[in-house]
């Protein structure tokens, strides 16, 4: 396994990383959960993603109840929550310092966690003030409830705001954002966020490397039962699949795996190696149902070699959605 700092933090976290998210309390249960949380693990993973909307608070319990029973060190592990929709209640939601406090006790208690190691901000908030949620996260981490805050999701403008809050009023900054990124979404991470990863050192823990599976090839002939695009509440994901974008995509998807043949890997790998290329991605989020995703995802560190300048031309070639102002991270 390789490990990245987290931005200009003194943080060290696994380029491959295991997330909760659609599969944990929902696809899978608590024993399909730590098969493969012990696979990634005994792959070198020390990051483990989670957040509160997640299977309505089952990821973070499921999780949790994994955590207990595998009894691993605890400063070995990243673990992180993500505050945001916490339920049906008036103040359930957002990134008001009520929710913020309760919103990081409820995560805590599922978790069966003293503290995590990662705070996001879901989303951009537009009913609270920045600042009202900078002094919160600030709080967090004084209180030993977090070590790093960061967003998820917000413009380049909103995380500069919060961090001129923060250093304005000597509070801790956010240190990290956690975008969407993949060979079909590319805009924040190569074109908006370009200035602060040298302007203030942000760190990315990117996900939906796949884009939600549409990347592994298992689409190009259909959605598949058993798939993220069948779950219950998931139906946008099984609209976005049967669009005219998705299936220029899916296209695409089939010239890529010609390339992936010719180097001797899958589709899914081709398409995380080829994040992991790039050197403002502190951690690849993947999401796995079953044990032989885990060790067919953690091969992809073998890949990343194998992409040679000439390999990343002809993905461009094939992808042609380079964003303007991009950087070159061949």
């Amino acid at each position: 396994m390789e490990y990245r700092f987290l931005g200009q933090s003194g943080l060290k976290v696994s380029a491959l990383s295991l997330g909760a998210w659609v599969t944990f309390g929902e696809q899978v249960g608590d024993q399909t959960a730590q098969e493969c949380m012990i696979a990634a693990y005994e792959a070198g993973v020390n990051f483990f993603d989670n957040a509160e909307l997640y299977g309505k608070g089952n990821a973070e319990i499921v999780m949790g109840n994994v955590l207990k029973r595998v009894g691993w060190k605890r400063s070995d592990l990243v673990i992180s929550t993500k505050i945001f929709w916490g339920g049906d209640g008036p103040n359930d939601n957002g990134l008001s310092r009520k929710h913020i406090m309760e919103g990081m006790h409820a995560a805590l208690k599922r978790l069966q966690l003293d503290y995590v190691d990662l705070v996001f901000c879901h989303r951009p908030d537009m009913y609270t003030p920045i600042e009202e949620t900078v002094w919160s996260m600030n709080l967090l981490i004084r209180q030993g409830k977090a070590f790093y805050w960061g967003t998820s999701e917000w413009s380049a403008q909103e995380i500069m705001e919060a961090y001129a809050v923060a250093r304005r009023e000597h509070l801790i900054p956010p240190t990290m954002e956690q975008p969407e990124y993949n060979m079909f979404r590319r805009d924040r991470v190569e074109g908006e966020y370009i200035r602060l990863y040298r302007q203030i050192g942000l760190g990315t823990t990117v996900w939906s490397p796949l884009a939600s599976g549409l990347l592994t090839g298992k689409y190009n002939e259909g959605i598949p039962e058993g798939t993220r695009a069948t779950v219950a509440g998931y139906e946008w994901l099984r609209k976005r699949f049967e669009s005219e974008k998705a299936r220029q995509q899916i296209e695409k998807v089939r010239q890529l795996t010609q390339i992936a043949n010719e180097i001797g890997c899958s589709m899914a790998q081709l398409a995380l190696a080829w994040c992991l290329k790039n050197p403002n991605v502190s951690t690849v989020i993947t999401g796995a149902s079953r044990v032989s995703q885990v060790h067919e995802n953690m091969k992809a560190l073998e890949v990343v070699p194998l992409l040679s300048d000439e390999i990343m031309q002809r993905i461009e070639t094939i992808l042609d959605n380079r964003p303007k102002g991009e950087v070159d991270f061949r």
